[in-house]
């Protein structure tokens, strides 16, 4: 069994093979015209190595680097534009010139192992094979020495050149790092002189002492303050005066002055006691002693107010000064006792105050100590980098300066120029052409091979199938071409004889069908994709198929848009229909007719090519025919345009059981099936299965039609079914 993919390059070979027999005579004649082409120049080829030098044992760092670096050399180094123009002025040839026939090729250890040149493995190059291409023998030698020479001095300057930019670049970089250097020098020591000596207290134990010496005195204070409060306490309990009370007390009674004015008061208050008992309060005595009363407690007063101070702001009543200055000497003993004691409390209080703000500020200061030594460790660290760094860069500039003095080139020429001949012979007449017939074959296979990729078309019936299958569309059946021979018409598509050896297709097909839908099926509708898929013909073999079955069937003309077919089954319509067609299908008496030599099968003609066809299949008319033949055929077969040229068969798709697709190898569309399918599934619309058109015929049923036909060939021979075809006209068939 031929593969799909070989039929479909086969019919493709077919369609396309007048480009492939086009591809194979241009290759054909593109290699004879090269045969035919002249024998080329002669050439010679000039060929140089160059090697890399052992290294030396340097007694820099960066001299060894620059050596290292020296053996990674590429062609666009080796053959830069100094180079190029150094050798053309030394060969006298054109630069551009040059570069077009030089060439320099690493050779790599790989390469050198095949020749037998060891197992080294390493990405450097073992050696540069440098060639020059040119008819002149000599001058290509002198042009390969040169490019060598040159190559030699480029490495050697490269070198030179990696050094004395480092040494530039270190030198540019060296007063930044300097300067840096000495800004952490100066930092640290400015740090050192401010708070080094809190760091070196800290360290040696200063801090310590002084906050536990702090303490001490604080308990120390505190206890002394704790016995002169006590003793305060004793005294005011004994006095019955406060410290205050007691310091005016004690002033106001050790004034002479004040002692003598309450001395005189008190001689007065006597004499206005006396007077009174005897005098009234208008007599002039009694007022001149009140008088001198009011005088001496207006001076006790101001002198009370000079002893305490004040100024007399706040100086006490006349009663409360003689009140509190009448302590007897040992009371104001006591009251200087109580005074006393209370200025040695304030002053032990303020050294308490004292005391605790120096141990708070010592513990500070021994609080951020740590601080002050991360500080102190951190620009430490910071001049320890600096010098690190300025250390390194002096270190690596006086390395670079040695290297600088070691430098020397990377390569030497290892093989002096070689010229040998790579002049090519001409091409065999006979080679060039079987070259050119072999090429030509490939590319015309090729192309028809991507000819048959760009074509959408289903050439196979397993392509045709394969599609169906994805899109779970059930194949009803597997339909051949139908070629009959008719005596009257010539060939023929219709089954019009009961024995013919295509009926058994159609009748699966026709029990296939039966057995598709979930209830009764009568009434189907056939369409197809695009014209020339053969729905037609499979509209009217199905429908002679179901009435040979025993089946009352009808065959209706959905089509609007074509002339009718019904010639092909001696079925002659009205000429006049077409010009009033709803009244044609409105009258069951003058549409359905009787088909002759075929029992159980009826016709509705079309009327022909409808400009208003649309309006005419979904006219009231269409729709009562439609629902009377249901109840009156056991099948109705509708045959309707492809869906590419119209809606007709989606406007006739209610008034049916379903549709049935119509597909032919050869004439589908892949992209126009699937997306009439996806229409289909989409707008719900009941898709009974699909049927493929034109599959091969067995060779015995090809035989046997061909024995038919030849009888009746014979039969057409005689004189008179010659006057029968002569008479009758042939029938065209719209698929």
């Amino acid at each position: 069994m031929t593969l799909p993919i070989v039929k479909r390059y086969l019919i493709a070979l077919n369609r396309h093979k007048l480009v492939a027999i086009a591809s194979f005579v241009t290759v054909l004649g593109i290699s004879g015209v090269v045969a035919i082409l002249p024998a080329p120049p002669k050439v010679y080829t000039a060929e140089g190595r160059l090697s890399y030098n052992r290294p030396i044992a340097p007694f820099s760092t960066t001299g060894e680097q620059i050596q290292t670096q020296g053996q990674q050399l590429s062609k666009e180094v080796l053959l830069n534009e100094n180079v190029i123009k150094l050798v053309s002025e030394q060969v006298k040839i054109p630069p551009k010139t040059l570069v077009k026939k030089a060439d320099v090729a690493p050779v790599m250890p790989k390469q050198d192992r095949a020749a037998g040149g060891g197992a080294r493995q390493s990405n450097t190059p073992l050696f540069f094979q440098v060639t020059y291409i040119d008819d002149n023998p000599k001058l290509a030698e002198t042009a390969v020495a040169a490019l060598m020479q040159a190559m030699v001095e480029q490495s050697r300057l490269i070198n030179t050149t990696r050094t004395r930019s480092i040494i530039e670049a270190i030198n540019k970089a060296l007063p930044p790092v300097q300067k840096q250097l000495r800004e952490a020098e100066e930092k640290l020591e400015k740090y050192i002189r401010t708070e080094g000596p809190g760091i070196v207290a800290a360290q040696d134990g200063t801090l310590q002492s002084g906050i536990i010496s702090a303490q001490q005195q604080q308990r120390q204070i505190q206890m002394t303050l704790g016995g002169i409060e006590t003793q305060m306490r004793s005294l005011e309990q004994k006095l019955g005066l406060t410290p205050e009370e007691a310091y005016t007390s004690s002033a106001l009674s050790a004034d002479p002055i004040i002692a003598s004015l309450r001395s005189q008061i008190l001689q007065n208050e006597t004499q206005l006691e006396i007077l009174r008992r005897d005098l009234r309060e208008e007599h002039p005595t009694i007022i001149d002693l009140r008088k001198k009363q009011q005088a001496y407690e207006q001076l006790l007063q101001q002198r009370a107010s000079e002893v305490i101070g004040g100024n007399g702001v706040a100086a006490p009543l006349p009663a409360q000064i003689r009140q509190n200055s009448s302590l007897d000497p040992a009371r104001q003993q006591l009251a200087a006792n109580l005074v006393s004691l209370q200025t040695q409390r304030d002053t032990l209080r303020q050294q308490l105050v004292a005391t605790i703000q120096a141990e708070k500020q010592l513990r500070q200061e021994y609080a951020v100590l740590p601080n002050k030594q991360l500080e102190q460790a951190r620009l430490q660290q910071q001049l320890q980098i600096q010098q690190t760094l300025y250390g390194k860069m002096q270190a690596a500039l006086a390395d670079a300066k040695q290297a600088n003095l070691e430098t020397v080139t990377s390569l030497s020429i290892a093989q002096l120029p070689r010229v040998k001949d790579d002049s090519k012979p001409k091409l065999s007449m006979v080679i060039a052409l079987g070259a050119g017939a072999g090429v030509g074959l490939l590319v015309a296979g090729g192309l028809i091979f991507f000819l048959s990729t760009l074509d959408g078309t289903l050439h196979t019936l397993e392509e045709v199938r394969t599609l169906l299958q994805q899109r779970e569309v059930l194949v009803l059946g597997d339909l051949p071409w139908v070629n009959i021979f008719d005596p009257v018409t010539g060939e023929n598509p219709i089954l019009l004889q009961p024995d013919s050896i295509y009926a058994p297709f159609y009748e699966r097909f026709r029990s296939n069908l039966r057995r598709s839908g979930d209830g009764t099926i009568k009434v189907v509708l056939f369409t197809s994709t695009e014209a020339g898929e053969g729905k037609t013909v499979s509209a009217y073999n199905l429908a002679i198929a179901s009435a040979l079955a025993g089946k009352r069937t009808l065959l209706i003309e959905g089509d609007l848009r074509s002339p009718s077919q019904s010639k092909l089954l001696k079925v002659a319509a009205d000429p006049y229909i077409s010009l009033e067609p709803l009244r044609y299908y409105g009258s069951s008496s003058e549409y359905i007719h009787l088909v002759p030599d075929i029992h159980n099968l009826y016709l509705i003609p079309s009327p022909g090519s409808q400009p208003q066809a649309a309006a005419i299949l979904e006219s009231s008319e269409m729709r009562r025919l439609l629902a009377d033949v249901r109840g009156r055929f056991d099948l109705v077969v509708i045959d309707t345009p492809a869906l590419s040229e119209c809606n007709d068969a989606l406007l006739l798709e209610p008034y049916s059981d379903g549709i049935i697709l119509v597909t032919r190898p050869g004439y589908t569309q892949g992209n126009m099936l699937s997306e009439a399918i996806d229409q289909l599934t989409e707008a719900e619309v009941p898709l009974l299965g699909a049927i493929i058109n034109g599959i091969e015929v067995p060779a015995a049923l090809v035989a046997m039609s061909m024995g038919v036909a030849s009888q009746i060939s014979e039969a057409a021979e005689t004189p008179a079914a010659e006057k029968v075809a002569e008479s009758a006209p042939r029938a065209s068939i719209k698929l």
